[in-house]
């Protein structure tokens, strides 16, 4: 795809030139792949895995989840994606079971990470829910396949692809045996007992916190044995987890909301899924005050100032602060069927711990490969420091065929080490 190529070199343009450098000279054949197996794993949420689930004894006692289920991960997740007590909700066509090629490297500056997999669909998932103009008004337009209005066929199914790392340095505890379930909970979007907005408002730790939902959290955060969602800690001890280096660091690449500008999300995960100190290269595009768009395309750049819904997979129609983006007219002539992002990206308006990361993807043949690029010797109080010499526990996910939260493949917990024995060994760059 000679358009993918182009954005590619446009994104370690706005990048900046050391991330674009540093990449561009690796010889990755020369750096070691190891397939790592990912499964669709439905609602198994880490209640399910204390009670439900059949080995929960086993998971009592201290049992690693890989221990009785290595080589299982194909069959577990075609399984579960068919529908079940696990999952309510199945979406017609989704594939239950990825491989995912990681290669790690790194020099005296940056740790690599990069990954390939295969795409269910012929197309790469680059597109994000846009907003739509009706004739009168703004509506947002898709949203991910998960959804009961998708599969009732009441709105399309658009969501972008993404590539997660979640990085623990020994911290945290049952991580290295549980991996991401410890972070998966019932109370959750589109999990089990979903959590309603007025049960969130009297939760005593989310009003605190000024959390509005539920999202992923770690069970030393709650108080109950089960770490129940409701049953929040006081947002001060909380504090103490953090400082403890009680959380796990989130790596989010986005094919539409970070990777336009080569970048990926940096968050990390204690009593909610949180977002690094600083800006993120990606914000929302829509007018809380007038309800209609903050920004639409200028058109005196890219021949466009929107698109239509026969559009949004035949190009690259990435909103982009300092290259495309102009304010919004409500005067410049709309008509019913015109789109615009839902989601405004920047690269030179991100900063601070949130925008630590380089993330650089290319899709060709039905395949992404992506490389994330991620400092060395960090000290922000909301990263993982990592380090020459050190080995650091790792769960893997993708998302794909436009779909989000649960809807994804993961991997069990495995080890990266740098210098070090481990499941998954970095090659030190001369």
């Amino acid at each position: 795809m000679k358009r993918t190529g182009l954005l590619l070199a446009c994104a370690a343009m706005l990048a900046g030139p050391a991330i674009a450098a540093d990449q561009a000279t690796i010889d990755w054949s020369k750096v070691p792949a190891t397939t790592v197996p990912l499964f669709y794993p439905g609602q198994s949420s880490y209640q399910w895995l204390l009670s439900g689930h059949k080995g929960a004894k086993a998971v009592a006692a201290g049992k690693a989840c890989i221990s009785c289920h290595e080589g299982e991960e194909r069959a577990m997740g075609t399984n579960l994606v068919k529908g079940g007590p696990l999952e309510p909700m199945p979406v017609k066509g989704k594939d239950g079971f990825k491989e995912l090629k990681v290669q790690v490297a790194y020099d005296a500056r940056n740790a690599y990470l990069r990954f390939q997999w295969k795409t269910l669909n012929d197309f790469p998932g680059i597109a994000h829910p846009y907003l739509r103009f009706d004739g009168k008004e703004w509506h947002v337009y898709g949203e991910p396949k998960l959804n009961k209005s998708v599969q009732d066929g009441k709105q399309a199914g658009i969501y972008e692809d993404r590539m997660s790392v979640m990085i623990d340095d020994g911290k945290v505890p049952l991580f290295a045996k549980q991996g991401c379930w410890l972070t998966c909970h019932e109370g959750e979007r589109d999990m089990p007992k979903l959590a309603s907005k007025e049960q969130v408002a009297a939760n005593a730790m989310l009003k605190e916190a000024k959390k509005s939902d539920v999202r992923k959290y770690l069970p030393a955060t709650r108080s109950a044995a089960d770490a129940e969602w409701s049953s929040g800690k006081p947002m001060a001890e909380i504090a103490k987890l953090k400082a403890a280096g009680g959380f796990l660091d989130l790596i989010q690449w986005r094919a539409h909301r970070s990777n336009p500008v080569g970048m990926t999300d940096d968050g990390y995960v204690l009593e909610w899924r949180n977002s690094d100190a600083g800006k993120n290269p990606f914000s929302g595009n829509v007018d809380k005050a007038t309800h209609t768009p903050k920004f639409m395309w200028d058109a005196s750049k890219v021949g466009y100032k929107s698109i239509r819904d026969d559009q949004y997979r035949k190009g690259e129609y990435f909103l982009i602060a300092e290259k495309n983006a102009i304010a919004f007219d409500p005067n410049a002539g709309w008509k019913e069927g015109d789109m615009i992002p839902e989601y405004v990206v920047t690269g030179t308006g991100a900063s601070g711990s949130a925008a630590d990361n380089g993330g650089m993807g290319t899709w060709k043949d039905g395949m992404w490969t992506v490389v994330m690029t991620r400092p060395l010797g960090l000290t922000n109080d909301d990263d993982k420091t990592l380090q020459a010499g050190k080995v650091y526990n790792v769960g893997f996910a993708v998302h794909d065929d436009n779909i989000t939260t649960r809807g994804h493949q993961i991997s069990f917990a495995k080890t990266i080490g740098f210098g070090a024995k481990a499941d998954i060994e970095a090659v030190k760059l001369p």
